[in-house]
């Protein structure tokens, strides 16, 4: 097992380059399952998640090659020998479900176990069950095995209870292959929903609305190969925006700037100044931080994803601030390793009241999830004295190298094995 070892207090100056979205990279993945031609994905990360989800596709004879050199992953599902996808493998990642769409879609039969991914909260995939149904697919579930069939998929009316980013994806993905027309209602609008429909609709899918609640798509008979270049990852990028706002001043290139209007506006609430220019946004801390309020909700609301971050960058803000987390029943797991840090948090339910402190001290702490792993790292970069960080396997599942490009900007961070 490694950790990070960071030395505090280091001012960060500098450019950083943000790699691909994971989150966009998963579900194109298994979209590309909907066709036996090549499919040719660029700007994807070389993350843990990623191999992990190659490694799902390899299980059911899925010809892939991945350049991490030049992040190209080429995709060719032209002789799978098997429908079925209950390997240990997809307790690993969540993302492993998206593949049930694109299988149900094109052969009309899936058996995959229930996903695995971060413990921040239940995430259960009834609302894809339920909307598969819609589209008439036969679904059982036994011992951890979800059973779908359906001789053809049609198209239908689906209404999600809650705007999920997983559901949205994986019945666009099983509705471009039925037959008539389906329509999503109060669909996730995030960006990553709008790039896995543009890489969709170059391999021939019929699909409008994506970006808004309401997404149209009308079956067509055959997908064909495209190449697609995957979006920025905003949560990243978000990251070392945060980073800036907390301890320096860093220009993040590479950014789509409308899909951080939230980030942008609470970090300017906090003090930090903040230049857009082109795809590039640089953010500076300007020597005092102010403690604001935020609310997590579904995009284009303030990102669940970046509220562990923005936490950290409140511990040493004036006054007290208050987040509430709307989305994740237990996405407070940071705290606790917060406050061994000299923290001042306080949890009252789905509310984190934060009241700032002039320092924090370095020590030994956990990620406990991927973005509380980012936490600790922001955390770390602002306390005087050293602090360990185990368990980074989480952190490594979502940030490409984060300890080089930390390092570009003039922190002392480095990778030791953690006895």
């Amino acid at each position: 097992m490694e950790k990070f070892v960071i030395e505090g207090l280091k001012k960060l100056s500098g450019e950083v380059s943000i790699s691909g979205s994971k989150n966009s990279a998963l579900p194109i993945m298994a979209a590309a399952l909907l066709t036996d031609e090549e499919c040719v994905i660029k700007n994807v990360p070389a993350l843990r998640d990623i191999l992990i989800m190659e490694d799902i596709l390899n299980t059911i004879s899925v010809k892939t090659d991945f350049s991490q050199k030049n992040n190209i992953m080429r995709i060719k599902a032209d002789n799978i020998t098997s429908d079925s996808d209950d390997s240990e493998l997809t307790g690993k990642i969540r993302a492993s479900f998206l593949t049930a769409g694109s299988l149900l879609s094109r052969f009309g039969r899936t058996r995959i176990s229930m996903p695995g991914g971060c413990s921040i909260g239940t995430r259960p995939v009834d609302l894809h069950l339920k909307g598969f149904s819609k589209l008439g697919a036969e679904i059982s579930n036994e011992f951890g095995i979800v059973d779908l069939k359906s001789k053809k998929l049609k198209g239908g009316e689906i209404y999600l209870d809650f705007p999920s980013v997983g559901a949205t994806e994986n019945l666009i993905m099983a509705a471009v292959l039925a037959e008539g027309r389906t329509t999503i209602s109060n669909a996730a609008m995030e960006p990553e929903i709008t790039d896995l429909c543009s890489f969709l609709r170059k391999m021939g899918a019929d699909i409008s609305g994506a970006g808004t609640d309401t997404i149209k798509i009308t079956g067509v008979k055959r997908l064909h190969g495209a190449s697609h270049s995957v979006i920025p990852d905003r949560i990243e990028a978000g990251t070392f925006m945060i980073a800036g706002a907390a301890c320096g001043k860093i220009t993040i290139n590479n950014v789509i700037p409308e899909h951080l209007r939230p980030i942008v506006s609470k970090l300017r609430e906090t003090g930090a100044l903040v230049v857009e220019k082109g795809s590039s946004i640089t953010v500076e801390n300007t020597g005092e931080i102010k403690n604001t309020d935020i609310k997590t909700m579904p995009h284009p609301g303030f990102p669940t994803d970046m509220q562990p971050q923005f936490m950290s960058l409140m511990t040493l803000g004036k006054g007290t601030g208050v987040i509430k987390e709307t989305i994740f029943e237990n996405r407070f797991l940071h705290v606790g390793e917060l406050h061994r840090m000299g923290a001042d948090i306080k949890t009252e339910g789905n509310s984190a009241i934060i009241r700032g402190v002039k320092r924090l001290t370095g020590t030994r702490v956990k990620a406990t999830d991927l973005r509380a792993g980012a936490a600790l790292i922001i955390a770390g970069l602002c306390a005087e004295g050293i602090t360990e960080i185990s368990n980074i396997f989480h952190i490594e599942r979502g940030y490409y190298r984060i300890e080089d490009k930390l390092i570009s900007l003039g922190a002392n961070i480095k990778k030791e094995l953690n006895h």
